[in-house]
């Protein structure tokens, strides 16, 4: 497997950053960023522990990639993620608590020379607005449209149900503008368990940051590779207990971390980290006190 990049933010660039996994090459492209409130990013771990792990501004905001993953297989074109979207989709107090990035996947789409309109596919993780809001963009009429209008848009079923329900912990993370352009257009494919999307991309539910959380998985000759999303964020997260405050399941997302860090340890899977600032790419070892922890790849 080839490994090419070291980090996750790198903005709107030509040659964006690739990683070969067998005959597939995902390029990883910059979606955005923006900062959490630290505590709310690792819930009872206390600050002396988690500060030791990441940056941390005088907000007490710890720095967030928002990656975007892009795949071409079997003659279709598949995203991974979309993150937050543009900027102005936030009023200014949203602007100035999150600290959003001044571009967003469509400006690393284009920089890159990537049509919008030739998106096959659309996977999402689960639909916060951190990873699904570049799924929509202003349409100049005051509303918003799809950004990718010949798209089938790959959600999880129970994750669309809990979402149009406002089924969550932190208040306006399912946003309206995020979702109803998505039933309006048609554009919704909603699985149930796990799928095939395309040969060497799968989707099977992860649970426990919310209840229909699904992660993607990239297989083909013998390289595999799984983007947990927020069952594991950032590579802070690899222990056990450092889970967010944000997390519908803790107690299940927790298990769930586990069993993926075992079985990763057991047959070589190497890790997608979406949100975590520094590095995307990243290899799972265990020591012998039964401790996790990742090296990152590049």
């Amino acid at each position: 497997m080839m490994h090419t990049m070291a980090t996750a933010r790198k903005g709107p660039i030509e040659q964006p950053p690739q990683v070969r996994i067998g005959d597939l090459t995902v390029t990883i492209l910059d979606g955005g960023h923006l900062s959490l409130d630290g505590g709310a990013m690792f819930g009872i771990i206390p600050k002396p522990l988690w500060s030791k792990l990441v940056e941390v501004d005088d907000a007490n905001r710890v720095p967030l990639a928002m990656t975007c993953f892009l795949v071409e297989s079997g003659g279709k074109r598949v995203l991974v993620e979309s993150g937050a979207g543009g900027r102005s989709k936030y009023d200014p107090k949203e602007q100035d608590i999150f600290k959003f990035a001044d571009h967003s996947i469509v400006d690393s789409l284009e920089a890159a020379g990537i049509e919008r309109e030739s998106i096959d596919y659309l996977i999402l993780t689960h639909l916060h607005f951190d990873h699904s809001g570049g799924g929509t963009s202003a349409d100049g009429r005051g509303g918003f449209q799809v950004t990718f209008p010949n798209a089938r848009y790959i959600v999880a079923k129970g994750e669309w149900e809990d979402a149009v329900k406002g089924y969550a912990v932190m208040t306006g993370t399912y946003r309206e503008e995020n979702l109803a352009p998505l039933e309006h257009a048609g554009v919704l494919s909603l699985v149930d368990g796990k799928a095939e999307i395309v040969p060497g991309i799968h989707v099977k539910p992860l649970p426990g940051h919310t209840r229909h959380q699904q992660g993607v998985f990239f297989e083909n000759s013998g390289d595999r590779v799984v983007l947990p999303a927020d069952l594991m964020p950032t590579s802070a997260h690899a222990g056990l207990r450092y889970n967010m405050a944000y997390d519908l399941l803790p107690y299940e997302n927790m298990r769930n971390k586990e069993g993926l860090l075992r079985d990763a340890t057991k047959t070589g899977w190497k890790l997608f980290l979406g949100q975590d600032p520094r590095c995307v790419h990243w290899e799972v070892a265990i020591n012998e006190r039964g401790r996790y922890s990742l090296s990152p790849l590049d």
